[in-house]
């Protein structure tokens, strides 16, 4: 009984013996088309707090990573103009650069590399409405249906 996706799907694989290999290919398109945030946060929401083992610590922990790796740097850099600027500043570059290669496999303008830290507050909320619809018995939302019902 536990939701299907592809974490899930990777982990059944290996554990029967097979392999598995994450890559990243052109060739490769989505069917299922998302033209609006309200789609992608439904996508995300049905299984990250699964994914966190319905655990409100390790969401906690999420939450924490999340704000601490994306969003501080940017806080700080804006908060604090001049001070600890090497290190704020060389952190929002090493952000930038390492989404930069992403930004350019898909054909996106130089600036999008900093946008990093507005997907991983959308994550972030994405994340949290997965949690509240767990405690509401309504966690894993798929086709109409709750695929991960509140255990009582």
């Amino acid at each position: 009984s536990e939701v299907i996706e592809d974490c899930a799907l990777a982990r059944a694989v290996k554990q029967s013996g097979g392999k598995i290999r994450l890559g990243l290919t052109r060739s490769s398109v989505s069917l299922r088309g998302y033209d609006s945030f309200a789609g992608i946060r439904d996508l995300i929401a049905r299984v990250a707090f699964t994914q966190l083992r319905y655990s409100f610590l390790v969401l906690l922990g999420a939450l924490t990573g999340l704000f601490v790796t994306y969003l501080l740097p940017w806080l700080l850099f804006f908060a604090f103009p001049g001070e600890a600027w090497l290190a704020v500043d060389t952190t929002i570059a090493m952000m930038a650069a390492t989404f930069a290669v992403a930004v350019k496999f898909y054909g996106l303008p130089w600036p999008w590399a900093l946008t990093l830290p507005l997907a991983a507050l959308f994550y972030a909320y994405a994340t949290c409405v997965s949690a509240v619809r767990y405690w509401l018995g309504r966690g894993g939302q798929w086709k109409g249906r709750a695929q991960a019902p509140l255990k009582t």
